[in-house]
C-alpha cells in the first residue's frame, strides 16, 4: 500500500529499511552488462549525470584504495566530493558519500521513492527490471546532482568498465588501476579480453591514467586511448616512483611525475599501496596542471597520510593482533602475501578465510599458503559463498605442489566460531589474517569493532 507525503506524491517505501529491502530485492536481476537500462532510467529522470563532474575509477584491485586517496586529498584542499563506490564494509549508505559522510536514510528513502515508480514501469518493457546495482547508481547519480551538489564525484565502477553501469559518465580523468584474473566468467579468461573490457572506461579526449603492467594490457589501454585520442599516462614511463620506507605506522615514495616530485607518506599498508598512492597523485596532477584544480602541496601531503579504506590490509585489534584483507582473487593474494612479510614479523600465521563460489581460488592458495601455520577455513554469511568443505579440497589439491605437509587445517562452516578459533590460536607473537570475500571481512570487522549497525553486502 503506498501513502502520499505532504506534497502530495505517492511514497511507496514508509522507512529506510524499506528502501534497502526493495532496491536489493532486485539482486534476483542479476548482475546484466549493458547501459540501455540505465540511459533509459537517466533519460526518464532528466540526465542528471550531464551535470557532474567525475573522476572514473576502473582496475581490478586497488579502485577503492585509489577512491580514498583522491577523496581525501581534495576534502583537504577545499573540495566538496562525492564518492561512490562498492561493496560497502558496514551500512548500505557507505557507498553514496558527500564530503566523507553516508548519505542520510531519509534522502535515500526519498530518492527511493522517485525512482520506484520508474523501475516497475521499465520491468513492463522489453528492457526488463533494472538491476541493484543499476538502481543505486542510478540513486547515486540523483544525490549528487539534485541534493549536495559536489564540486567532483570520485566514481567507481562496479564490474570490468566498457559494459559497467557507471560507464553512462563522461569524467575529467579516468584511472585503470591494474589488470587482474578477476571475474572472468563476465570479463574474459585472458588479460587482454579483461584489459579491454576495463579500457571501454576511456573516453574521446579525456586523459587515462594506468598502473597495468602488462604487456598485452597496456597494449589494448594505449590502442584504445590512441583511437580515442586520449593521452595516456603510465606507470613506468610519464610517471615513477619508489618506495623510501615502511614501518607499522605507514610507508613513504618518492613519486616522480610530468610536472614535479613529491615525497609522500601514507598510512595505508602494503607495497600495492605505494602503487594506489602513485596513481592518485598522477590524476591529482592532471587535475592541477590541466583543469584549474587548485591543490597545494601541503594538501596533496596530507590528504594522502589521512586516506583510509577499512578492510584493506587493515590492523583492527592488537591482543591479539589481527588484520582483516579483503583479497579475493590471485593478485590480492599475492600482494597480501609480500605485506605480510613486509610489515608484521611474527612466529606463526593463523590465517581464516572464507570464499565466494563463482571464483577460481587455487592460484589465490598457492600465493599464500606457503606463509600459513594454521588455516581456518569457513563461509561468508552470503547467498554466493563457497563451502568450507568444496574450498578444503582446493586446498588439497594445492597443497602436495607448495610443499606443506605440516599445515594445519581446521574446517569451521560457522565464521564467528571460526573467528573464535582464530583469535585462542593467535599468541602473542603470532599474526592472525582475516581474507577472502568482503561479505567476511564486513562482519569479522563489524564483530571485532563491536558495531551494532552493520549491514555489509553488495
Amino acid at each position: 500500500m503506498t501513502e502520499l507525503n505532504e506534497t502530495g506524491v505517492n511514497t511507496p517505501l514508509q522507512t529506510y529499511n524499506e528502501a534497502v529491502d526493495w532496491i536489493n530485492g532486485l539482486i534476483p536481476f542479476g548482475i546484466r552488462p549493458g547501459l540501455e537500462r540505465i540511459i533509459e532510467l537517466m533519460s526518464r529522470l532528466g540526465n542528471p549525470h550531464q551535470r557532474l563532474k567525475f573522476i572514473h575509477v576502473a582496475g581490478t584491485n586497488g579502485k577503492g584504495s585509489t577512491c580514498a586517496f583522491l577523496t581525501s586529498v581534495l576534502l583537504q584542499a577545499g573540495y566538496d566530493v562525492g564518492t561512490f563506490t562498492s561493496p560497502y564494509i558496514t551500512k548500505f549508505t557507505n557507498r553514496f558519500q558527500y564530503n566523507g559522510e553516508d548519505i542520510p536514510e531519509e534522502t535515500l528513502l526519498k530518492l527511493s521513492n522517485r525512482l520506484h515508480p520508474l523501475v516497475h514501469d521499465m520491468a513492463d518493457t522489453e528492457l526488463g527490471s533494472p538491476t541493484m546495482f543499476e538502481v543505486s547508481t542510478a540513486l547515486a547519480l540523483l544525490y549528487y546532482a539534485e541534493e549536495c551538489y559536489p564540486d567532483v564525484v570520485v566514481w567507481e565502477t562496479g564490474l570490468g568498465g566498457r559494459m559497467d553501469v557507471t560507464n553512462i559518465v563522461t569524467p575529467v580523468v579516468s584511472i585503470i588501476t591494474n589488470i587482474g584474473m578477476d571475474h572472468t566468467d563476465v570479463l574474459g579468461d585472458t588479460i587482454e579480453l579483461i584489459a579491454s573490457e576495463k579500457a571501454g572506461i576511456i573516453k574521446p579526449g579525456v586523459p587515462v591514467v594506468t598502473l597495468a603492467t602488462q604487456p598485452e594490457a597496456v597494449k589494448v589501454i594505449e590502442e584504445t586511448a590512441e583511437r580515442l585520442r586520449s593521452t595516456v599516462y603510465l606507470a613506468g614511463r610519464q610517471f615513477t616512483y619508489h618506495r623510501l620506507d615502511s614501518d607499522e605506522k605507514g610507508q613513504s615514495i618518492h613519486f616522480t611525475g610530468p610536472f614535479r616530485e613529491l615525497d609522500v607518506r601514507i598510512r595505508m599498508q602494503g607495497v600495492h599501496q605505494c602503487d594506489n598512492a602513485a596513481g592518485a597523485l598522477m590524476v591529482l596532477e592532471l587535475l592541477r596542471q590541466y583543469m584549474a584544480f587548485m591543490l597545494d602541496e601541503e594538501d596533496i601531503l596530507l590528504g594522502m597520510e589521512h586516506a583510509f579504506w577499512a578492510g584493506r590490509f587493515e590492523k583492527v585489534i592488537d591482543e591479539p593482533r589481527i588484520v582483516l584483507d579483503g583479497a579475493h582473487n590471485p593478485e590480492g593474494a599475492e600482494s597480501l602475501a609480500k605485506s605480510i612479510i613486509d610489515v608484521y614479523p611474527h612466529n606463526k600465521l593463523n590465517l581464516m578465510m572464507g570464499m565466494l563460489a563463482n571464483k577460481h581460488h587455487e592460484a589465490y592458495l598457492q600465493h599464500i599458503l606457503p606463509l600459513v601455520d594454521t588455516l581456518i577455513l569457513t563461509e561468508p554469511d552470503f547467498r554466493r559463498k563457497m563451502d568450507a568443505a568444496d574450498l578444503l579440497q582446493i586446498v588439497e589439491r594445492v597443497r602436495p605442489a607448495i610443499g606443506k605437509p605440516e599445515l594445519e587445517i581446521i574446517v569451521e562452516p560457522e565464521w564467528a566460531k571460526a573467528l573464535d578459533l582464530l583469535k585462542s590460536r593467535t599468541e602473542a607473537e603470532d599474526l592472525g589474517v582475516v581474507s577472502g570475500t568482503l561479505y567476511l571481512i564486513a562482519d569479522v570487522r563489524a564483530a571485532l569493532l563491536h558495531q551494532t549497525d552493520s549491514e555489509k553486502g553488495w
